[in-house]
């Protein structure tokens, strides 16, 4: 199994989940502005859609966006999802609300906008950060372990880190808290984040 990553991308949160399951994989970086892989080859060819990540499975199956393998680690590490009827909605409820509230209200902070722009986008992230914050039922999003929703946080309170966001002293707490977990120093040192 590969992952194609970016350093600090959403396929963070990927690369850390399969860590923390000790599941056996490869990792391959990719320069989005060429598209081309560490290895020289057109990324393209692996994910037509140019962006990461993009998961390769042992049988050649090809999975990309970031929800679809984040529940597909889910399903298959089952310690990283969730159990119950409702557990597998609610997990894809979290990781929808963080990819399209949060991961997709960095795009105006990362493109060539306004600072009028970037100061509604910022502004517009803070209470959907704050809502996370009151989501909590434990440790983590969901009780006293890790999910993939997690992982996936974590990546976007490192971009707010990195823009300056305001978030919740809790939320702070829970980035640092898991910046110490061994799968996440891992992954950071592997993507050299550290």
């Amino acid at each position: 199994m590969k992952l194609y990553y970016y350093p600090g991308a959403c396929s963070l949160s990927d690369h850390i989940a399969l860590r923390e399951a000790g599941a056996d994989f490869e990792i391959e970086q990719v320069d989005l502005a060429t598209k081309i892989t560490a290895s020289g080859n057109d990324y393209r060819q692996i994910n037509p859609k140019g962006y990461v990540p993009a998961l390769v499975l042992n049988s050649g199956d090809k999975l990309s966006e970031n929800v679809a393998i984040l529940d597909w680690i889910a399903s298959r590490y089952p310690n990283l999802g969730l159990t119950g009827e409702l557990g597998r909605t609610r997990l894809l409820e979290a990781l929808a609300f963080i990819s399209t509230e949060l991961h997709q209200g960095f795009e105006s902070l990362w493109s060539h906008r306004s600072i009028e722009e970037r100061t509604r986008a910022k502004a517009s992230l803070s209470p959907k950060f704050a809502f996370l914050s009151n989501s909590f039922k434990g440790q983590f999003l969901f009780g006293d372990k890790p999910t993939v929703a997690d992982f996936y946080l974590f990546v976007m309170l490192l971009w707010g880190e990195r823009y300056s966001l305001a978030v919740p002293a809790h939320l702070m707490e829970f980035r640092e808290m898991l910046t110490r977990r061994p799968s996440v120093k891992a992954a950071m040192e592997a993507e050299a984040l550290l």
